[in-house]
């Protein structure tokens, strides 16, 4: 059985991002899983050393962000950055972890709606070089991670980071990570199809999408021909959150599934199921 539709109150919208924020009880990944997620996601991430005045803040055609990165089993990251950047320069010379850094990555929904920055993640750590006897390793688990990314050497060089403390503010809320529970963590078993789902509904699926109004009650659903848009905004294993917009006013609105879902295959009985039971109550 389905939970009725949770709306989530633009009026308590964070002064920052703009985005509503929960009001109620609703179904969620946890802070440490949302910041892996970003983490293990293809977003750009640019990195910053204090004291540098973002001096590793990518130029116009990128060549300071991570080319590829990657989370051991221990929880650090693999970074690998042309060997040219400046933090790759500090960390060749660096004496144990005595190179601090901060990696910052910005959660843009790929559908186009009003407040269009979804959160925003912070790691900060330790950055090193790493050394011959790791680099394999190392090496074979970017691969692994990011196939298409290009290969360490050839003036790309490796470095670890050392996760010291995360935080991360989004849709959910803002929240500070410690290093042992982002190790635990694990990404979203979605996230790597998110974008293209997303998409598509908002494309092929816009009567559907509205007629999701009908699981918020009857007075959202007199007010739902008022929205000019209705779109879905983010989905993970436990729902859909879906945006309606109009000039000058938005509020989303969180759509939970049964029991949280394992893959695409099972994202497709509970979509299914979602909009089956938006349609018997209208």
């Amino acid at each position: 059985m389905f939970r009725p539709g949770i709306p989530l109150s633009s009026t308590d919208a964070d002064a920052g991002t703009g985005q509503p924020r929960p009001v109620e009880d609703a179904r969620q990944p946890t802070a440490a899983e949302r910041i892996r997620t970003l983490v293990e996601s293809s977003l750009t991430a640019s990195l910053t050393l204090p004291g540098t005045e973002g001096a590793v803040a990518p130029d116009p055609l990128g060549s300071w962000c991570p080319d590829a990165r990657a989370v051991t089993p221990d929880g650090d990251l693999i970074l690998l950055l042309p060997a040219d950047a400046p933090a790759a320069r500090a960390a060749a010379y660096a004496q144990d972890d005595d190179i601090t850094t901060v990696m910052e990555i910005t959660d843009v929904a790929p559908v186009s709606v009003p407040h269009r920055i979804r959160g925003r993640a912070w790691i900060a750590g330790w950055l090193t070089a790493v050394r011959n006897g790791q680099r394999a390793a190392y090496a074979r688990l970017l691969t692994e991670a990011q196939p298409s990314a290009p290969a360490a050497g050839a003036g790309r060089m490796l470095l670890r980071l050392e996760v010291g403390e995360a935080y991360v503010d989004d849709l959910w809320g803002a929240e500070q990570i410690e290093p042992e529970d982002f190790a635990a963590a694990r990404p979203d078993p979605l996230a790597g199809h998110e974008a293209e789902l997303l998409q598509h509904l908002a494309a092929a699926h816009d009567g559907r999408m509205r007629g999701l109004c009908a699981l918020l009650g009857d007075d959202f659903l007199r007010d739902c021909g008022s929205w000019d848009q209705v779109t879905p905004l983010a989905l993970d294993r436990h729902g859909l959150r879906v945006r309606f917009s109009a000039t000058g006013r938005c509020f989303d609105a969180r759509f939970e599934f049964p029991e949280p879902v394992r893959d695409v295959a099972e994202l497709r009985l509970a979509m299914h199921q979602l909009f089956q039971a938006a349609a018997t109550e209208r």
